[in-house]
């Protein structure tokens, strides 16, 4: 191959690697197992949903990883919240709830980080335990959103993530099918007695064993006609009366951010494909630019030829010129390409949260509860412990109020 043949087959590679090529990715799907028919109450357990760990590491740049704090804080939320509502309607559970923490004792809790999410991907470390402190699994789940994830035509109760949440939700049905009935009772009594212990630690906290391995054992049951037992499930019954206030917090932070969450991921995957097409055009024009800029410095103008001297001088200027030009190219697309970044950044800075108060009327007395949504619970986990102690009782129903934005303040 002479070089003017090796020359002109540089020139066509550069010309070639200006054509962009854009990608088409079709979301792959699992389909959610739900219940072919109801199952006895007395057999399903309830699930706790921690709010996820939002995964965003110490020291985080968002110029280089691309993750924005705002955006993984709402979707700590978003996402729990998501999963509860997949959860909810296979009718394989009892209630199904967002929770705080794990002080807010349940038959089984689910805990997940999110390693991964970018409007494109989604990647969960996602853990199970039960009441009594055994781990049913550790797994780690991802997917990748497709071209029609967020088209006007999909069906709006489907997430662009929703495969990870159906396969959530299989694989732990799938577990809790194996599992013997009178474990599934055991973990409805563990969570129980936790509760009461919580409550009363000098009554209750003989009834239950831990080993130095965290594994919880009953040693004994209390009386079922001890008035006590009585009492103590009304205020757990008042108890899981607030964690479904909680929810209704959570649900308004969910459908009131659904809008803007997911005309954000929309464009930050348009963002994440725009830049990764961006960053290997830049890298491949930039490299052909170098590689005809190179051959075209060492072609031999000299020709005893002047007709083939001129052509090889003259294919010698084009091809420096497109040397260079393609060289600026990539540094142009590689400017583009933080211009992307800088987009998806300005769009994280919309999303903030602000914890809803809540108000409880005890015996005619309001109380406020305010901060995060763990520490409103905090709150009134301990107010319903000093009430116990004190015994002052409570009245036949304990008024709720249901959670209401807190009001914007100016800065």
């Amino acid at each position: 191959m002479t070089r003017t043949i090796r020359f002109g087959f540089a020139f066509l590679l550069i010309a070639l690697g200006g054509c962009s090529v854009n990608e088409v990715i079709t979301a792959d799907e699992t389909e959610l197992v739900a219940a072919s028919a109801p199952k006895d109450e007395s057999q399903l357990l309830d699930i706790g949903i921690i709010e996820f760990d939002d995964g965003v590491p110490e020291n985080n740049n968002p110029e280089s990883s691309r993750i924005y704090a705002p955006i993984r804080n709402a979707e700590s939320r978003y996402l729990a919240y998501h999963l509860k509502n997949t959860m909810q309607g296979t009718g394989h559970w009892g209630a199904v709830r967002v929770i705080p923490s794990e002080n807010a004792f349940t038959d089984v809790m689910i805990n997940a980080r999110i390693d991964e999410s970018d409007g494109e991907f989604i990647e969960l470390d996602v853990v199970v335990t039960d009441i009594s402190g055994q781990n049913w699994y550790t797994k780690h789940y991802k997917t990748q959103t497709g071209i029609s994830s967020y088209s006007e035509n999909r069906d709006r109760r489907q997430d662009p993530y929703q495969k990870v949440f159906n396969e959530i939700s299989n694989d732990l049905y799938a577990h809790v099918e194996a599992l013997p009935e009178d474990y599934v009772q055991n973990l409805q009594q563990i969570s129980e007695l936790k509760f009461f212990e919580d409550m009363s630690p000098q009554s209750y906290g003989a009834h239950l064993q831990s080993d130095k391995d965290g594994q919880v054992t009953i040693n004994r049951l209390p009386a079922e006609n001890d008035p006590a037992v009585h009492r103590l499930r009304q205020i757990r019954e008042r108890d899981r009366l607030v964690v479904d206030m909680l929810n209704e917090h959570y649900a308004n932070f969910y459908y009131g951010i659904s809008i803007p969450y997911h005309a954000y991921r929309k464009a930050s995957r348009e963002e994440a494909v725009n830049y990764r097409q961006v960053k290997r055009s830049a890298a491949l024009k930039t490299l052909m630019g170098v590689v005809v800029l190179a051959g075209s410095l060492q072609m031999d103008t000299n020709d005893s030829s002047y007709s083939r001297q001129r052509m090889k001088s003259t294919l010698r200027t084009i091809g420096i010129g497109e040397g260079l030009n393609s060289i600026i190219a990539g540094i142009t697309r590689n400017t583009e390409a933080s211009i992307h970044v800088e987009a998806i950044e300005e769009l994280s800075e919309s999303f903030s949260s602000e914890a809803a108060p809540m108000v409880v009327s005890i015996e005619g007395q309001a109380r406020r509860l305010t901060g995060t949504a763990a520490a409103q619970y905090e709150s009134w986990r301990k107010l319903l412990r000093d009430l116990y102690e004190a015994e002052t009782g409570f009245t036949e129903s304990i008024e709720v109020g249901a959670p209401m934005r807190a009001p914007e303040t100016a800065d």
